[in-house]
């Protein structure tokens, strides 16, 4: 199902840090978000792992209705251009939580892209967001949170961390409020860094070879995400998540 004519432009902010040239090649094919409706009073939790091709988007267009929780776990390992994009309507008493990680080493363009919609009262969100970067890699994060005016006491956060491994990878992290509502709790917060030097020279005084010394801290940077995961998916992503970081610390 074609969504558009054409491709979108860097001018659209949404599509700024997009590789054009991979999304031209499944854009004739791209189907508009999938649909999602968490039933009033329904605790519900997902787990997405992209990474089985190169190029991968997932779009979903997810509404939480009064009293519901979805909470999404969502790990992008693709190693060309891998897109994860999520749009949110919270209605009243509603709960969404995001753990998502960029993995990413070479070439490889990943994003994970968020719009969190509190259109009613006592919602709540929570987003926490880590990328590891090697190579010349580029991981993104757009996130917004937007409450309406009527929306009081609605409690919103954003966490998004990164770490590089070199010189040449490239984090974006932009977390954005947009709040009409006065009654409310929202927070966000962005950093990027590098491995602690220390900490890896003891891991590697230790016995550790460099490749898995890395790995080793990596893991501690990136699989808390995944501590609430489903129990019947939880194995699957720590192996999957160890496998990337062995990868791209390599």
């Amino acid at each position: 199902m074609n969504v558009a004519a054409t491709l979108p432009t860097r001018k659209d902010e949404a599509w700024r840090y997009a590789d054009f040239a991979a999304l031209d090649r499944v854009w004739h094919e791209l189907a508009a978000p999938r649909e999602i409706v968490i039933p009033a009073g329904e605790q519900h939790s997902h787990v997405l792992i992209a990474g089985a091709e190169p190029v991968e988007i997932h779009r979903a267009a997810v509404t939480i209705e009064a009293g519901a929780s979805l909470s999404l776990f969502a790990l992008n390992g693709c190693t060309d251009y891998g897109r994860i994009e999520v749009d949110v309507t919270v209605r009243e008493g509603g709960h969404f939580a995001l753990h998502a990680a960029n993995i990413a080493g070479g070439k490889a363009t990943q994003e994970i892209v968020t719009v969190v919609r509190h259109v009613e009262p006592e919602g709540t969100s929570n987003q926490v967001v880590r990328s590891v970067l090697g190579g010349t890699s580029t991981g993104s994060y757009l996130g917004k949170v937007a409450v309406a005016r009527h929306a009081q006491k609605v409690d919103g956060e954003q966490s998004v961390k990164a770490m590089l491994l070199d010189r040449g990878a490239t984090a974006n992290c932009k977390p954005e409020l947009e709040i009409y509502a006065d009654d409310v709790k929202c927070a966000h917060g962005a950093s990027v860094g590098e491995l602690d030097p220390d900490q890896l020279f003891y891991a590697l005084s230790r016995g550790l070879d460099p490749a898995s010394a890395k790995a080793l801290l990596l893991e501690g940077f990136v699989m808390q995400l995944w501590d609430e995961a489903p129990a019947d998916r939880r194995d699957e992503l720590i192996a999957e998540t160890r496998r990337l970081l062995r990868e791209v610390a390599a």
